[in-house]
């Protein structure tokens, strides 16, 4: 029956023959069928294409990448023709050199040449606009493609900083802040701004790569505070978001110096943390771990590392196991987050729990540890405090002991109506008897449960005995919180 209905398949392969491409063909299958009486069907297994694939590269790590899309773009001439006329005969002259001209090193002559016309006390500063967007339209090729070099070092870093553009930079780099001339140069840094934004992060990467430009980062505050933003934080949020938009790896080449320059408006709030962690992949991540751990980038600092880490808790999941990574690349105690335990809630906020769950593990705790992690509400399927006593029972038992007990008799000799009193900061980190009993109840029942755990379940709940009601011990948990009540 087989034979009858594909003979194609049963039968000795014909000699090939030539096939039109409109015409619906079956896929060729010479030297793959076997010429056997009693059946058509090859015994060997099947290959695919991607069974192929994984074959030829079988022991090669396969990474997965997320890799920015680049735009093409098809370079039109520049059309000055609106502007041009606007401008003096000097200038006019000038700005015509640069749109017929393509020599890279004549165009850096001609725009040191402008540079000088506005520097000039006769110089009109009405045609500030004008020439501003002459500029703008023909440097917008210089703000397209990448701007790092594939390869840093201190020549290939020169060299991408010797744009007709960059000379702006290093005029105003060489002047002092009371020369008449470097207001000037800021307000067509400024006027510059208003049409081609990407001027912002041109000017941060300058004053980093340029060696002229060294220890002058200060200068992008002059800057900002000229632009019509007027402000530092705002100026300098909108350029590291068209930086993170258009190039990754200089967002990433900037962050240390940024972080290290202006500590107030990158430390205080997780914004600008927000834009690099959205973007970069593990690679890059392990190089800005690597800069915080030589001393080279600062991204947190205990006044306001908890206020980031509360923020981070509605980003992205890689954004937030980023966020982790970054912040215990840091050398700050474990006790200046903990207070976050009060926010995390075990379906909601699984990310920072897991973190905060391994760092804990190598802590010896502390009073205060142990009452953050007891606050928790208590819902049997999370087992966040469970797991943490858990494993200090089995470290630090008489350690743990000492600070459930002394937690316990702060509550039961605390009245309620005090408790029912206090500030609404502190209401969050309250803890009540009849939650410390519930979780200490559920580790009880976890370490009844475990093998070869008698000896030191034994010595932490001996260790526990209170007052709350007169000769009870806690392994009577139930009727202990009904004593409570």
């Amino acid at each position: 029956m087989l034979r009858e209905r594909f003979p194609e398949f049963c039968n000795s392969p014909s000699p090939p023959t030539e096939v039109k491409m409109e015409e619906s063909v079956p896929l060729e299958m010479d030297n793959h069928v076997l010429d056997k009486e009693d059946g058509c069907y090859d015994n060997t297994d099947a290959t695919f294409s991607d069974d192929e694939e994984e074959l030829n590269n079988k022991g090669k790590k396969r990474e997965f990448r997320f890799h920015q899309l680049k735009e093409t773009y098809i370079e039109e001439p520049a059309d000055i023709t609106p502007f041009v006329d606007q401008l003096d005969e000097a200038l006019k002259e000038r700005v015509l050199q640069l749109q017929k001209g393509s020599d890279t090193e004549t165009h850096c002559e001609v725009m040191q040449e402008i540079v000088d016309l506005i520097l000039e006390e006769d110089f009109d500063s009405e045609q500030m606009s004008t020439l501003a967007s002459c500029l703008a339209e023909l440097f917008k090729g210089h703000f397209r493609g990448d701007v790092l070099p594939e390869e840093i070092t201190e020549e290939s870093l020169e060299e991408s900083v010797c744009k007709p553009v960059c000379l702006i930079f290093r005029n105003l780099c060489q002047m002092q802040e009371d020369n008449s001339g470097f207001s000037v140069l800021l307000d067509l840094l400024a006027e510059l701004y208003q049409k081609q934004p990407k001027i912002g992060y041109h000017l941060l990467y300058y004053l980093k790569a340029s060696k002229a430009a060294a220890g002058k980062m200060s200068l992008y505050e002059s800057f900002a505070q000229a632009t019509a933003l007027g402000d530092l934080h705002t100026c300098l949020m909108m350029d590291m978001k068209a930086c993170q938009e258009d190039d990754v790896r200089l967002l990433c080449y900037l962050t240390p110096s940024i972080y290290s320059e202006f500590p107030d408006e990158t430390l205080r709030s997780g914004e600008l943390l927000n834009m690099i962690v959205a973007v970069i992949d593990s690679a890059q991540l392990q190089e800005l771990m690597c800069h915080v751990m030589t001393g080279n980038l600062v991204m947190f600092r205990k006044d306001s590392v908890l206020n980031i880490l509360i923020q981070s808790l509605d980003w992205e999941t890689f954004e937030q196991y980023s966020t982790w990574q970054l912040f215990l690349a840091h050398s700050i105690p474990l006790e200046t987050i903990i207070p976050i335990l009060q926010h995390l809630k075990y379906k909601e906020h699984p990310e920072a729990l897991s973190c905060l769950l391994l760092q804990l593990r190598r802590e010896k705790p502390s009073e205060e540890m142990v009452k953050m992690v007891l606050s928790r509400p208590y819902h049997q399927e999370d087992q966040f405090t469970t797991s943490i006593l858990r494993h200090w029972a089995a470290k630090h038992d008489d350690l743990l002991g000492e600070h459930i007990k002394a937690l316990l008799i702060k509550n039961n000799s605390m009245p309620r109506k005090r408790q029912s009193l206090r500030s609404s900061s502190s209401k969050l980190a309250q803890l009540t008897l009849e939650q410390m009993l519930e979780h200490l109840d559920s580790l009880r029942l976890n370490l009844s449960n475990a093998k070869n755990n008698c000896e030191f379940n034994s010595r932490l709940f001996t260790s526990i005995k209170w007052a709350a009601c007169p000769n009870t011990l806690l392994l009577g948990a139930r009727e202990t919180r009904l004593c409570l009540l």
